[in-house]
């Protein structure tokens, strides 16, 4: 289960930019000097992380008192007309989740895959069944790690609000992270105070008021188009409201992790962790 916090957390998705070096270890520290509170190790393009090393960023991270997540491989697809890709996708997932314990992460967040030529009925069913065996094969395995689904913001992508609170409330073991970026670039919609609020209270009638107080959070400012994202923008440069977006987090006292993934995504962490600490001491 995840590590209960009392409050919104703050950091990044992967190592900054402004890290002196580009190794996890090292981003921990610069982390810690910015004043964050935590890490989304990237496994995006293969889990490559040795038991040593992992040990390692466990023992660091724990000392600095920092929180981890990871994120599972972007060639994860368990919709794919082959099922050796479905299994493969099946082996990126528990590969990561096993990194992940090893190095004290507690969630993987991933992409569950495309529509492709199935329709979303389909998608749905197909991507239920997947996800079913592999939380089965981590509970075998004594494997705490909470397996996350990510809301996507491609209209080609499996992953639309409604898609992932139905699966999390059907597939036991699976919880949401709710990316708002690409909640709001999949439609073109939701970036408001309003629309913010109706979405964290969708989650939080379907899943329970856990739900909120563990939440997974992506953030970024976003460019998109009739079909949904084209690619992440610092938050100043998009149109996002993230002012509004905080205030309804604050307004419905949310608590977890929010990652932000923005090209410069150390700078916007540091930046909204400011003004949510403002709201806050707003009462």
């Amino acid at each position: 289960m995840p590590i209960a916090v009392r409050k919104l957390l703050f950091g990044t998705a992967g190592v900054p930019d402004s890290s002196p070096q580009t190794s996890t270890l090292s981003a921990l520290q610069h982390l810690h000097e910015l004043k964050l509170d935590c890490l989304e190790m990237e496994f995006v393009r293969g889990v490559k992380l040795g038991s040593d090393t992992a040990a390692k960023i466990k023992a660091k991270a724990a000392a600095l008192g920092l929180r981890l997540s990871a994120h599972a491989p972007y060639y994860v697809n368990l919709n794919s007309d082959e099922p050796g890709k479905r299994m493969q996708s099946q082996d990126h997932l528990l590969r990561a989740a096993r990194a992940a314990e090893l190095a004290g992460a507690t969630c993987v967040v991933f992409h569950a895959g495309y529509y492709g030529s199935f329709t979303p009925e389909k998608t749905y069913e197909v991507i239920k069944k997947e996800l079913a065996q592999v939380l089965s094969a981590l509970r075998s395995e004594r494997n705490p790690v909470v397996l996350r689904i990510e809301t996507m913001g491609k209209r080609s992508q499996f992953g639309s609000l409604d898609e992932v609170i139905s699966l999390c409330q059907e597939v036991d073991g699976l919880a949401p992270c709710l990316d708002f970026s690409h909640l709001h670039s999949r439609e073109g919609k939701a970036n408001s105070y309003l629309d913010f609020h109706r979405i964290l209270k969708k989650v939080e009638k379907r899943l329970g008021r856990t739900a909120l107080k563990t939440i997974h959070i992506h953030i970024s400012g976003i460019e998109y188009n009739l079909k949904g994202e084209i690619k992440h923008l610092n938050l100043p440069d998009s149109d996002f409201r993230y002012d509004e977006w905080l205030q309804a987090l604050k307004d419905l006292g949310v608590e977890g992790r929010v990652v932000c993934e923005s090209p410069g995504r150390e700078t916007d962490a540091a930046m909204l962790k400011k003004l949510y600490e403002s709201y806050v001491l707003k009462g």
